[in-house]
């Protein structure tokens, strides 16, 4: 195949092959939808809806290129190693050096890892809840209750990562359906109290149109976010579409994020236009999740029965998803330390080890249930704006092989985003 001077295919070098559309392309575009779109999208309509109806149009606007550009970068930044097979912590340490290749890959590990143990803590709380409410039935003891969840998904796990992006295209099928489902059922409780707000002095809570929005671009970023599949993505498509696998990425990224920016804004603007600002404001204050809310405010016994089985879905395909990124992460950190050393691990036995770390980890916080992970995952979401927003824009400014993508707009858009979440959720922290 043939390369222009930047590097990039030409129309004419294309083949067939790589302009069209391959099973395994949905497989990921699916798999990308179901890292993203999970327990957090259910709590999106409360956190984004409360600051009024105009900062959610706003950040309608916004999703799609919040999303694509930042996460097509890192795509590329993976993309740009000169090793055909290497993930984002081989890359790191090729452009920047072993000392802030060790530095970042640990930095990418303690952004992803404590979600993982999040929805550990959260699938066990689910499960629990569904069995003792909705079944009637005595719970097991956690402790044996959250050992068999989760060997249960790493049973997933231990077939490999095309059978975990697997299993996530097609827990998206049931999610999105009945996602889609509830928001059409709730369109006759539309009513007009949201369009009260729809004004630039309107505030949730004593904030301007300004400061909610500011607030809440955290929300859609993490909302949306599924860096931690990324690198697995690009080395995949590198392998099956060689020099083609930019153009092919930039496609199926594309295709995943539309339909993530689709169904969950048609999702969280039905779920808002069907409450009240106060309404909001008290799901947010009793930490439920809209489901839960929904259920209980419309005292419809369909959603309570399909709450919990949705935030399974959802945090069953989240949960694989981040898993593929903290394996990523954990393996660097060991082959660095290794290497250092002169030693080396092969990657079966590896894989293994972390399997075991992964499962004995998350099975203890799960029996633990402490409520400090939601301020692990807060402290976690600047690291994450690092890798996803910053990160890549840096390498496009210093590093030959990404220099091909600099001079565009869509530049400055991802860095400034990055930068306003950072600031946000510092604020949210210490204010």
């Amino acid at each position: 195949m043939k390369t222009t001077q930047t590097g990039t295919l030409t129309a004419a070098a294309e083949t067939p092959a790589e302009r069209g559309w391959r099973k395994s392309d949905t497989t990921w575009m699916l798999g990308l939808y179901g890292t993203a779109i999970g327990a957090g999208v259910l709590f999106l309509p409360i956190n984004a809806g409360v600051g009024g109806l105009l900062p959610l149009i706003i950040m309608a606007i916004l999703a799609f290129p919040l999303t694509f550009y930042s996460h097509r970068a890192l795509t590329r930044f993976v993309l740009s190693g000169k090793n055909a097979g290497g993930d984002i912590t081989d890359v790191v340490e090729e452009h920047f050096g072993a000392g802030a290749g060790k530095i970042i890959t640990l930095l990418y590990f303690f952004a992803i890892f404590p979600i993982l143990l999040m929805y550990s803590v959260a699938i066990t709380n689910t499960v629990e809840s569904f069995i003792e409410h909705q079944l009637g039935l005595v719970s097991p003891p956690r402790v044996l209750l959250s050992l068999i969840l989760i060997i249960g998904l790493m049973t997933v796990v231990r077939f490999g990562e095309q059978m975990i992006v697997k299993a996530m295209s097609i827990l998206v099928f049931p999610f999105v359906a009945v996602l889609m489902l509830l928001a059409v059922y709730l369109i006759p409780h539309w009513h007009s109290a949201a369009l009260q707000t729809l004004s630039l002095h309107h505030d949730g809570g004593g904030k301007g149109t300004g400061m909610t929005l500011w607030l809440a671009i955290p929300v859609m970023v993490f909302s949306f976010n599924h860096s931690p599949i990324i690198s697995s993505f690009a080395v995949a498509k590198r392998a099956e579409y060689g020099e083609g696998a930019e153009r092919k990425c930039s496609r199926i990224l594309a295709c995943s994020h539309l339909l993530m920016v689709a169904t969950v804004m048609f999702f969280v603007f039905s779920c808002v236009l069907s409450l009240s600002p106060e309404d909001l404001a008290a799901a947010k204050a009793q930490n439920i999740s809209i489901l839960s809310y929904l259920a209980n405010h419309f005292n419809v016994p369909v959603i309570a029965w399909l709450g919990p089985v949705i935030a399974i879905v959802a945090i069953t395909k989240s949960f694989l998803g981040h898993y593929l990124g903290a394996r990523e992460g954990f393996n660097g950190l060991v082959n660095k330390m290794l290497h250092s050393r002169g030693k080396a691990l092969a990657p079966a036995k590896l894989n293994r080890a972390t399997a075991l770390f992964m499962l004995l980890s998350t099975w203890l916080v799960a029996s633990w249930n402490p409520s400090i992970l939601d301020m692990i995952e807060t402290l976690g979401g600047p690291v994450i704006a690092i890798i996803l927003f910053l990160m890549p824009m840096y390498a496009i400014r210093t590093v030959p092989a990404m220099r091909k993508y600099s001079g565009h707009l869509s530049n400055l858009f991802v860095v400034l985003i990055g930068l306003v979440a950072i600031s946000a959720i510092f604020y949210s922290l210490f204010s």
